[in-house]
């Protein structure tokens, strides 16, 4: 039953963001207000231009939460909070951020969660990068390119590192964990 839960978690994650347009994306800045993708890579790409011979990272992680306000099913299912943050780091100079809020319904487990937050990311890294690449041009400033997941070494998750950090690096992307998984751990938990 749990594997079963798994496998539909991940087809409505994956089917979710398969062929979605971002340009109807709306995320949130601390800096910007409500901004949507375009908006979000014109800012980013100003960022790096500013100082062309700085190191850069640019980070994708996702943080779930329950949702505090959801009746609490019979059958023992969660509703989430899961939030997406995109951050842009100049190394030793700060940086800037995006994020944006949606519900999943129907989380049934710890294993899922962590892979609903693990998908999400690499399914937006995957729309998002190319985007981005594009409208870069091959102008910008290098940069790391990574994504963060919100497993670590010490408590529940340890079990489930080797797992998600297969999903991002098999789909090509620079995978993070705990501490170091800032944009999951602290910058998307901030706003779950």
């Amino acid at each position: 039953m749990a594997a079963r839960g798994i496998i539909c978690v991940i087809i409505y994650t994956c089917l979710r963001f398969m062929n979605q347009d971002l340009t109807d994306e709306i995320f949130q800045s601390e800096t910007y207000g409500k901004q949507d993708v375009g908006q979000i890579i014109g800012d980013i790409k100003k960022f790096l231009e500013e100082d062309a011979n700085a190191e850069y990272s640019l980070v994708i992680g996702t943080d779930s939460h329950e949702k505090t306000d959801s009746k609490k099913p019979i059958d023992g299912t969660k509703d989430i909070n899961l939030v997406t943050a995109i951050v842009i780091h100049r190394k030793g100079f700060g940086g800037q951020y995006f994020w944006r809020r949606h519900t999943v319904r129907n989380i049934h487990s710890l294993r899922e969660k962590i892979y609903t937050e693990t998908l999400t990311s690499l399914n937006f890294a995957t729309i998002f990068v190319p985007l981005f690449r594009k409208q870069l041009n091959g102008k910008a400033p290098n940069y790391n390119l990574e994504i963060h997941v919100d497993v670590g070494e010490h408590g529940e998750t340890r079990n489930m590192i080797k797992e998600v950090v297969g999903m991002v690096t098999g789909n090509g992307f620079v995978a993070k964990t705990k501490p170091n998984a800032y944009a999951a751990s602290y910058v998307a938990d901030r706003h779950t």
